[in-house]
């Protein structure tokens, strides 16, 4: 594997497991008041942009850490709708 390839793959999982804690915690707390829906909403399409991008190009780093931010940002957003 490319040192490119690891390091993209690295900083996709750093920047994808930061959404855990706040998953877990909405998850947890049932309680989204704290949190931005505008944010959510715009970092969702946002990923999808990504997403595409990533898969235009066939870079897998790009297209892994965007496709799990986005089931995650999603959740988020999903649980921000329905306990904000």
């Amino acid at each position: 594997m490319e040192t490119v390839t690891i390091i993209g793959l690295a900083a996709g999982t750093l920047t994808t497991a930061s959404f855990l804690p706040q998953f877990v915690k909405v998850l947890k707390t049932k309680e989204t008041g704290d949190l931005s829906l505008f944010m959510y909403v715009a970092f969702v399409f946002g990923i999808i942009l990504w997403l595409i991008y990533g898969i235009i190009l066939n870079a897998l780093p790009i297209i892994l850490a965007n496709a799990v931010s986005l089931a995650l940002a999603f959740s988020i957003l999903i649980l921000k709708i329905k306990y904000g």
